[in-house]
C-alpha cells in the first residue's frame, strides 16, 4: 500500500523531473551571471541551491500531498532514530579548546549527513524500491533469492531460539551482569593516552647543550649531527633536512633544532623507527643532548609528551624532590626517555654576600651597596632631560671594559653616609661563584620545575603519568605540588570533557527519546543497548592492543546513537503492533522478527564502512584505526545483545505498561458511548 502511494506520487510528479531540471540550472545559471555581473560575489553551490528551490520546492510540495497521510504511518522509526542520532553529536559540540572546535566541525557534518540520509530514505529510496525491486517468487533462482532464502531460515532460526531465552530471563540478565562487569576490567584494561602516536611525515631533532654555550660550540655539533643524519637522506628516506641554530625564539646560543621531512609513507620505514635509528646515530654525543620528538596532532608543538610539574617550597627544595623523583625514575620507570628538566643549574653566577654589620658600622646601607652594584655592573636611569620639546632619559652605567674579571667588583667603592668617606666594596662584601638556572620558573604562580621525557615502544601516556605520579606521591614529601604541562595537561583535560561529553550524550538522548516514546519503560529498555556496545568497543581497543584516546572516545559517543537506534526498531514496531490490538507477546515476537533483517543489515553495512578505516594506511592512519575498531566491535556487539535484550527487557518491563495509543483508545471509546446532546 505504501510502495503504491508512493507510486502515485512519483507518477505525478515524474514528468516535471527533467524540465524542471533544465530550469533549474538555468536559474541557477542566470543567478551566478547576474550577481557576478554587479560584482556582488554569488558561489555556485547558492547558485545551485537557488536554482533548485525556486523549481522543485512547489512541485514537490503539491504532488506529495496525496500521498503524505499515508507515508507518515511508516515514518516513526526512521524519525526517532533521525532524532536520536542527531541529538548524540550536539554535546560534541559543548568541547571547549582546541578539541572542541575540530569536533564541532565533526559533529555538524555527522549531524547533516544523518539528515540528509533520512530524507534520501524517506523519499528516494521507496520510489527506487517501487521501479526496481520485482515481486519475490520463491521458485526464483538468484543471488538475491539465495539470501532471502537464508535470512528467512536465519530469521526462523533466531525467532526459536528468542522465544526460548524470553521464557528464560534471568540467564539473560546474567549474562548482562556479566557484560558490564568486563566491561569495568576492560576499562581498567584498555590504556589510555591523548592521541594515538601518529606517523605525521615529519619530526624534530632537539639540541640543547650547556648553559652559557656560544654560537660556535653548539653550531660545531650541528655539523656533527647533520653528518650522522645525512646517510638517511641518501637512502632516499628523508626528503629534507634542515639545521638550524640557535633553536626557534631563543635568546641563548645552546640549542639548535633539526627539522626531518620524511619521503611519502610508501617510500620509507616508520617514522618511529627512523626516530629510533636517529636516536642511537646521536646518542654518545659527549657535549649536547639530542632526541627526536614527533610532531603533535594538535597545536603543533614539538615538545616531550611527558611533562610532570612539581611545585611549593624554595629552589633549593624543588632541586632535590627533582633529583630524588628523577633517580627513582632512572630505578623504576625505565620505558621514560631522556629524562631532563628546565631547571639546570649550568648558569655560571657571581653571588654577593653582604656583611650587614660591618656596613652598618662603617655607615653604608644595603641599598647604597645594590644601587652601585646596578649602576657599576648594570645601567640605571638617574633623570631626564628636554631637548626641543622631547624628553630623554639619562642613564648612567660603569665602563664594560672593566667588567670582565671578578675584579671589577673588588675595585668598586661606596660613600660613608656617616663620614663621607669613600670605603672599598671589597671591605663590606664576599663573593662566591656558583652556577645556577638561566631562569626561575613558576606554573601558577608557585615555584616550579618541569620534568619531561619520552616514551620508548610499548608505553602510553595515561600509563606512565600514572605512574609517575604514584611514584612522586611515594618518594616526595606531602606538600608537594603536582600538576601537568603540553600534552600531559592536554590529557587530563580531554579525559575530563569528554567524560562529560558522554554523560551529556546519554542525558540528550534520554530526553529525546522520553519525548518520543513517553514512557521511561521503554526508554529504558532502549537505553540497555548502549553499555553493552560500549563494552564491545572497549574490547575490540583491548583486542588489537590499542588506546582509549580523543578519536576512540569521539567512536564511543557516536556508538550511543547507533546502539539505541537498534532498541528504537524493536520497541517502536512492537508498539505499534500493540496499539493495532495485537497482544503483547505477539507484537513483542513479531517486532523481533521482522526487525531482525534491517538491524542485521544496517551493522553489517556499518561495519563494513568501518573496515576501510581499519585497513587503510599513510597519512593519518592510526586516527582512523582508533575510529574504526570503535565502531566495528561496538556496532557488532550492540547487535549481538540488541536482538536478545531488548525483547527480554522488553518482556520483563513493559509488559504492563499501555500501547502508546492505549488513551487515545479509551478517549473514543468514552466519546462513542456518550450520546451527543443537542
Amino acid at each position: 500500500e505504501v510502495l503504491r502511494a508512493w507510486n502515485r506520487a512519483i507518477d505525478k510528479t515524474g514528468g516535471y523531473i527533467y524540465s524542471r531540471s533544465i530550469l533549474a540550472l538555468l536559474s541557477a545559471i542566470f543567478h551566478w551571471v547576474a550577481f557576478e555581473t554587479i560584482g556582488v560575489p554569488f558561489p555556485i553551490p547558492l547558485a545551485i541551491f537557488v536554482g533548485i528551490v525556486s523549481q522543485f520546492i512547489p512541485v514537490v510540495g503539491t504532488y506529495l500531498a496525496g500521498a503524505l497521510p499515508i507515508i507518515i504511518t511508516v515514518i516513526d522509526s526512521p524519525r526517532n532514530a533521525l532524532f536520536v542520532l542527531i541529538a548524540v553529536f550536539v554535546p560534541l559540540s559543548f568541547i571547549s579548546g582546541d578539541i572542541g572546535r575540530l569536533f564541532t566541525e565533526f559533529a555538524i557534518t555527522m549531524a547533516a549527513a544523518v539528515f540528509f540520509s533520512t530524507i534520501v530514505a524517506l523519499t528516494l529510496s521507496p520510489m527506487l524500491c517501487s521501479k526496481l525491486l520485482l515481486p519475490r517468487d520463491e521458485n526464483r533462482k538468484s543471488v538475491s533469492a539465495w539470501i532471502d532464502r537464508g535470512f528467512d531460515r536465519i530469521a526462523n532460526g533466531y525467532g526459536r531460539v528468542l522465544d526460548t531465552i524470553i521464557h528464560r530471563p534471568i540467564a539473560m540478565g546474567l549474562v548482562v551482569v556479566a557484560v558490564l562487569v568486563g566491561a569495568w576490567f576492560l576499562l581498567k584494561a584498555v590504556p589510555s593516552e591523548f592521541a594515538p602516536k601518529e606517523d605525521r611525515g615529519s619530526f624534530f631533532v632537539i639540541v640543547r647543550g650547556p648553559e652559557g654555550a656560544t654560537y660556535d660550540y653548539i653550531k660545531d655539533y650541528m655539523l656533527e649531527i647533520e653528518a650522522r643524519t645525512m646517510p638517511l637522506v641518501e637512502a632516499g628516506e628523508i626528503e629534507r633536512l634542515l639545521v638550524r641554530a640557535p633553536s626557534f625564539g631563543g635568546e641563548r646560543f645552546n640549542s639548535g633544532v633539526v627539522i626531518i621531512g620524511l619521503k611519502p609513507w610508501a617510500q620509507r620505514r616508520s617514522a618511529w623507527e627512523i626516530m629510533d635509528d636517529i636516536r642511537s646515530r646521536v646518542s654518545d654525543l659527549p657535549g649536547v643532548r639530542a632526541f627526536p620528538v614527533m610532531r603533535q596532532s594538535f597545536g603543533g608543538g614539538r615538545g616531550q609528551p611527558i611533562q610532570f610539574v612539581i611545585g611549593g617550597g624554595t629552589y633549593e627544595q624543588l632541586t632535590e624532590w627533582r633529583d630524588t623523583l628523577t633517580s627513582a625514575v632512572g630505578e623504576r620507570m625505565p620505558g621514560l626517555i631522556g629524562v631532563d628538566s628546565d631547571y639546570k643549574e649550568t648558569q655560571p653566577q657571581l653571588r654577593v654576600n653582604i656583611d650587614r654589620n660591618r656596613a652598618g658600622d662603617l655607615g653604608v646601607s644595603v641599598r647604597d651597596i645594590g644601587l652601585t652594584l646596578q649602576t657599576m655592573l648594570g645601567s640605571r636611569r638617574v633623570t631626564t632631560y628636554i631637548d626641543d620639546g622631547e624628553e630623554y632619559d639619562v642613564i648612567v652605567e660603569g665602563e664594560r671594559s672593566e667588567q670582565r674579571t671578578q675584579d671589577a667588583i673588588a675595585n668598586l667603592y661606596v660613600r660613608s653616609a656617616t663620614s663621607g668617606e669613600l670605603i672599598p666594596l671589597s671591605n663590606l662584601v664576599t663573593i662566591r661563584e656558583q652556577a645556577d638556572a638561566f631562569e626561575l620558573n613558576r606554573f601558577n604562580r608557585v615555584r616550579a620545575i618541569t620534568l619531561e621525557a619520552g616514551l620508548a615502544d610499548g608505553l602510553v601516556l595515561g600509563e606512565a603519568l600514572r605512574e609517575l605520579e604514584e611514584l612522586a606521591r611515594e618518594v616526595l614529601p606531602e606538600n608537594v605540588v603536582i600538576d601537568y604541562k603540553g600534552q600531559s595537561r592536554d590529557l587530563q583535560e580531554s579525559s575530563g570533557s569528554l567524560l562529560f561529553v558522554f554523560l551529556l550524550g546519554l542525558v540528550v538522548v534520554f530526553l529525546v527519546l522520553a519525548a518520543q516514546f513517553e514512557s521511561f519503560v521503554h526508554l529504558l529498555v532502549i537505553m540497555l543497548t548502549v553499555p553493552l556496545a560500549v563494552t564491545g568497543a572497549l574490547f575490540g581497543l583491548w583486542l588489537v592492543g590499542s588506546t582509549l584516546n580523543i578519536y576512540s572516545q569521539i567512536g564511543l559517543v557516536m556508538l550511543i546513537g547507533l546502539a539505541a537506534k537498534n532498541g528504537i526498531l524493536i520497541v517502536e514496531f512492537a508498539n505499534q503492533r500493540r496499539d493495532a490490538g495485537v497482544g503483547f507477546d505477539e507484537a513483542l515476537m513479531e517486532a523481533s522478527r521482522v526487525r531482525f533483517r534491517p538491524i542485521v543489515m544496517t551493522a553489517i553495512t556499518t561495519a563494513a564502512g568501518s573496515l576501510p578505516l581499519i585497513l587503510s594506511s599513510g597519512a593519518g592512519a592510526e586516527t582512523r584505526f582508533a575510529i574504526g575498531i570503535v565502531i566495528l566491535f561496538g556496532v557488532l556487539a550492540a547487535t549481538l545483545f540488541t536482538v536478545f535484550v531488548v525483547p527480554v527487557a522488553y518482556s520483563l518491563l513493559a509488559r504492563k505498561t499501555d500501547s502508546p495509543e492505549a488513551v487515545a483508545r479509551q478517549l473514543e471509546s468514552k466519546l462513542a458511548e456518550t450520546p451527543m446532546q443537542p
